[in-house]
């Protein structure tokens, strides 16, 4: 018999042994998940004994990600911006770097009375649900291609309570908006962005288990960003916003790509490393252009 709090420090130790940075909090969340506590009963239950059973399924938990599974799949949910969201592998994975895009989008949000918002490119909705969950009078539709990714979304907007103003749509970003959706004062999009000839390269968790459909940009990465800045441009307001979530190089590019399509005010934000990550600018009117 071996107690919870034992049972953590073994499944720390393998994950430490593997390589893993963040061992203590994903040993945390995977016995937490094995066991079916929560948190808090995880630490009030520490020097309890737990069931074979149990000790078993957290094992087999930590080996499926020392194979590579991500542990937000292996929990079937992750935190972004302050909300718990369901994901599967139908989606990306929300990221810490992804938080200032929708970090940026919701101070621009709350500047527009009922601002009406569209996240391109959902998978998950959390660019869109976060900003909905934090500027209340919004309005926000979470578009994707993928009826899967779609399903996904349509639980988060469940799971965090915003239905009555959160809509979802299958909607192809690479061509022109349906004129059924009318037109938008934001429309923030994380794309895929990383050129076809880099999957290969990525760490195994993300290339062998995050949706291929969501990362490859095209042979350069771009494909997205040219087909948004260029046929999206319709579904915005006069002085509406465009935002972008861009990889690590492709700012500059992305900055000239929306310059091009006649797009002013245009800025680069920083991620918490310092790496620019989001390029946003503004629909000017013809005679400010």
């Amino acid at each position: 018999m071996i107690t919870y709090q034992n049972l953590y420090l073994e499944i720390r130790r393998m994950l430490l042994k593997a390589g893993f940075p963040g061992a203590g909090l994903e040993a945390r969340e995977l016995v937490c998940c094995g066991s079916g506590k929560s948190r808090e009963e995880f630490y009030r239950d520490g020097s309890m004994y737990t069931s074979p059973e149990i000790t078993d399924a957290v094992r087999k938990l930590a080996q499926r990600h020392i194979d590579g599974e991500p542990v937000a799949y292996l929990l079937g949910e992750w935190e972004f911006y302050g909300l718990t969201l369901d994901v599967n592998e139908s989606v990306l994975i929300p990221r810490v770097d992804t938080e200032v895009l929708a970090e940026a989008a919701i101070a621009y949000a709350r500047t527009v009375e009922k601002c009406r918002v569209l996240d391109l490119c959902a998978g998950s909705g959390c660019v869109g649900l976060a900003v909905a969950a934090n500027v209340p009078d919004c309005r926000a539709l979470l578009g994707d291609i993928s009826e899967p990714a779609l399903r996904v979304c349509r639980q988060n907007v469940r799971r965090c309570g915003v239905a009555e103003r959160v809509k979802t749509a299958v909607l192809d970003a690479l061509e022109p908006p349906p004129r059924s959706i009318g037109d938008f004062h934001c429309i923030v999009c994380n794309p895929p962005y990383i050129p076809r000839a880099e999957i290969e390269t990525l760490e195994r968790s993300v290339k062998d288990f995050e949706p291929y459909a969501a990362l490859c940009g095209g042979e350069d990465g771009f494909d997205f960003y040219r087909a948004v800045s260029q046929k999206w441009k319709p579904a915005l307001t006069e002085g509406g916003r465009l935002y972008f979530e861009v990889g690590a190089g492709q700012a500059s590019a992305v900055l000239r790509l929306m310059r091009g399509q006649g797009f002013g005010d245009l800025n680069i934000l920083p991620d918490t490393q310092g790496i620019p990550r989001v390029v946003y600018g503004t629909i000017l009117s013809e005679a400010v252009i």
